[in-house]
């Protein structure tokens, strides 16, 4: 059987897309505050991006705010069946590798 090459993902892609794998929808900042401090905010919008580049995620403006609300809208991210693909290939390689450990 040929080997399959599996897309790499750093640990901090990796906690984003089980997150977004586990709570749906989320915006940047929402993902920091549930990451027990893995993600930082002057990052995790680095991360979001090249994983939209990559195809790992995809993003929507968020509903636009009533009137007479101050702030722009809020990126909600979601990830993307590639992303769903490749976050479970790494958890069966991971397991398979912890599974040769014993």
């Amino acid at each position: 059987m040929d080997d399959i090459e599996i897309p790499r993902l750093s640990r901090k892609e990796r906690v984003i897309l089980r997150q977004l794998v586990a709570q749906g929808e989320s915006y940047g900042l929402e993902l920091v505050n549930n990451s027990d401090g893995e993600l930082k905010r002057g990052t995790v919008y680095v991360f979001l991006n090249r994983m939209e580049d990559r195809g790992l995620v995809q993003s929507k403006k968020e509903q636009a705010l009533e009137p007479g609300v101050a702030g722009a809208p809020r990126r909600i991210y979601q990830v993307t069946g590639h992303g769903n693909r490749v976050l479970a290939a790494h958890q069966a390689a991971a397991l398979k590798w912890a599974e040769g450990l014993t």
